[in-house]
Parts: C-alpha cells; structure tokens; sequence
C-alpha cells in the first residue's frame, strides 16, 4: 500500500490532519493499492495497452474531440460529449471540462476516470496554494503541477491528454499535459480521436486577433466538423471563454442541429413522405 497523499501532494495531508485535529474530528489517509513487487509500473505496463500499440489483456479504449487556443480576448475552449467503450457509445452527455476554479478550466481526453480524478486533485492543490499564499496560482504552476502528480504514476496504465487553460497576472494561459509527462505550452491545441479533423478547420481559419464572436464561431465549426467524421466524438458542443474576470459557460449546441445548419442545402425530412424509388 502506497500512502497517496504523502507520496504526490506534499504535506497537504499534514494539514489537512493538523485541520481535522484543531476541529476534534479524526482523518483517514487516502491510498492507493499497487502491484506488489520490486517495480509495480513494469508489472502493470505489461499487461496494459494505453496507445493501441500492442496485444494486452488490458486494452484501454477511448475517443473524444477537445480543442482549446488563446486570442486576443482570453482563451476558447470547447469539447464534444460522447462517451464510448470499444466501438459502444455509453454516453452522450459527458462533461469533458472540470472547472478547477473560477479562472481556471480542465479538458479530459483518454480515460474519463482518469482525468477526472486528477484534475479534481489539481483543484484541491490550487486551493491550498490559495490559502497559503493569499493569491490565485498561475496557469503555468498548475498545469506542471498536475504534470508532477500523474508522472510518479507513468508507465502504470494512466491514460490522460488533458490541456489547463486560464487566465493570471500574465494574461491568458494554455498548456498540455499528458500521463507521459509532457508537458507543452501553445496558442492552440487539439486532444483526442477526432483533433486531425479539429485542426483541418482550425490552421485554416485561426487568428490571434478574432473577437469573441468569431473565437466562439470557429471553436463550434471545428469540434462540429470532427464529430462528422470521427465516430468516437458526438453528442452536444460545450464552449467556454475565459477572460480576465474568469470563464463564462456557453449553451449546449447539438451537434445533429449543427449539421444543417451548416449544410443548409439538405433539408431534413420525414422518411414517410419521401419514400424510397426502388425501382428507380
């Protein structure tokens, strides 16, 4: 048994316990059971398949669109919502953003699981650090936090292409950080099955110095245009902006209304009026 909090965050245990002491209440450490033996990420990288690169007995399979870029105004972000396990979709409504904190915004690509628990780990921390230091963490901190939790574990089957976009002293901020301890910073970025498709639209219409309205406009076309061709990405278009007073969450748009929208050329009708000719 491996002592979690001990082990990743430091002594936030410590004070987490110092806290519940002070209150007159008892705590109970959070653990992680690994593989027994000398190495527990050679043991379960044997038999675990993160990138579909090898015959495993266990073969991690996921697929999403996320998409996230800086512009003048902040930074858009913006993912699809399906789920799928294999070639199954399990779930349409999926929330792929985790709200760190009020300027502080997470996507999820690869293993929901995974990705949502460390990221609501990196919550916990960016709060503590606020409580210790009076003043907000930066985007940079927090994304190379979160990239120092997940790399103690790389190598043990953790699956996660997550990107922290934000907004702090020095302005708008976004970085990738992956379960192999890559850590990068960018103007753009696309995570996940359906991001060739997300990038096609995306290096072709991107600019620094687009409004809002256009950021907003772009962001929907690109994760619409990856849901059209990749299978493993659906559902609705989740949108958010961040700016210098923190994020703003736009409507759900359905993917399935967006098509003709853009296509508006096809119009959608009843299949009882517009019979097949079979002899035709």
């Amino acid at each position: 048994m491996n002592r979690f909090v001990e082990q990743l965050v430091g002594d936030s245990q410590a004070t987490l316990d110092g806290m519940a002491e002070e209150a007159g209440q008892g705590s109970q450490r959070l653990q992680f059971e690994l593989a027994s033996g000398d190495n527990p990420g050679g043991f379960t990288e044997q038999f675990t398949d993160v990138k579909s690169e090898k015959e495993a007995r266990i073969k991690i399979a996921h697929g999403t669109t996320t998409l996230a870029f800086k512009f003048k105004d902040g930074v858009m972000v913006a993912t699809d919502s399906r789920a799928t396990m294999g070639t199954v979709i399990s779930s349409q409504s999926v929330k792929k953003v985790i709200e760190i904190n009020p300027y502080l915004l997470g996507t999820m690509a690869g293993g929901a699981a995974d990705c949502s628990f460390w990221e609501r780990v990196l919550g916990m921390e960016c709060r503590l650090y606020e409580l210790r230091n009076k003043k907000r963490i930066s985007v940079a901190a927090a994304s190379k936090l979160l990239n120092n939790l997940v790399y103690r574990y790389k190598g043990m089957g953790l699956s996660m292409g997550t990107m922290v976009a934000g907004w702090d002293d020095k302005g708008p901020g976004l970085y990738y950080v992956d379960s192999d301890g890559e850590r990068l910073t960018n103007d753009l970025f696309s995570v996940g099955s359906g991001s060739t498709f997300a990038y096609g639209v995306l290096d072709a219409n991107y600019r620094y110095d687009m409004s809002v309205d256009e950021a907003r406009d772009l962001a929907r076309r690109a994760i619409y245009h990856a849901t059209h061709r990749d299978a493993f990405s659906g559902g609705v278009v989740r949108m958010y902006w961040v700016n210098q007073d923190g994020w703003v969450a736009y409507p759900l748009e359905d993917v399935g209304q967006l098509y003709y929208e853009y296509h508006p050329e096809i119009q959608l009708t009843n299949a009882a009026d517009s019979p097949l000719n079979i002899g035709a």
